[in-house]
């Protein structure tokens, strides 16, 4: 077996998981999207929860670079979080249909970079088959770089994941009654 050389090691793809409790999850996972669209690739960024009504920070800021493509951006939820009060049917079903065309992607090699944000809480809740993304991720094809964010990510993709970081929160302004806050929270 030949040992890969520096070059095949820098492109060899990688799944990456930021879970926790604390905040940040989806800021670094769209910190590392930038880095890649500065690269010139083609990043696909999947919002599994957050509904196409609502406006983020994220999104606005890439809607202010330069226009040279190589960027989709898609809200796939309904605006539930981590929060059972808006398990509905639409939820599961918008979420099943996310996966179907993420996983269609992947296929087709679509992206160079999928940031596939809070993706863990359909699979945690039962929405999205963990064993069929782990065995997806493991197939896809090229150099393809995966990003899943959320809390309490399935202990099967961690397991598949390259690098997985754990937000772990230790005080935030919600525990003494404050509000969120347009440019901190979203």
């Amino acid at each position: 077996m030949s040992v890969p050389t520096t070059r095949e090691l820098r492109r060899r793809p990688v799944v990456i998981v930021h879970t926790g409790d604390g905040k940040g999850k989806t800021t670094a996972a769209v910190g590392m999207a930038l880095r890649a669209w500065a690269q010139g690739w083609d990043v696909g960024v999947y919002q599994f929860v957050k509904s196409a009504k609502w406006r983020t920070g994220e999104q606005d800021a890439f809607a202010s670079l330069p226009e040279r493509g190589g960027l989709t951006w898609e809200k796939m939820g309904c605006g539930w979080s981590w929060s059972r009060a808006h398990d509905t049917d639409d939820a599961a079903e918008l979420a099943r249909e996310g996966w179907r065309r993420v996983r269609d992607g992947l296929a087709q090699q679509r992206h160079g970079f999928w940031l596939l944000d809070e993706f863990t809480y359909p699979m945690a809740r039962g929405w999205i088959d963990t064993a069929e993304v782990v065995d997806t991720l493991a197939g896809r094809p090229g150099t393809q770089h995966v990003v899943i964010t959320g809390r309490r990510c399935p202990a099967e993709i961690v397991d598949a994941a390259d690098l997985v970081t754990e937000m772990t929160l230790v005080k935030h302004p919600f525990q003494q009654g404050q509000r969120g806050q347009a440019g901190i929270e979203w």
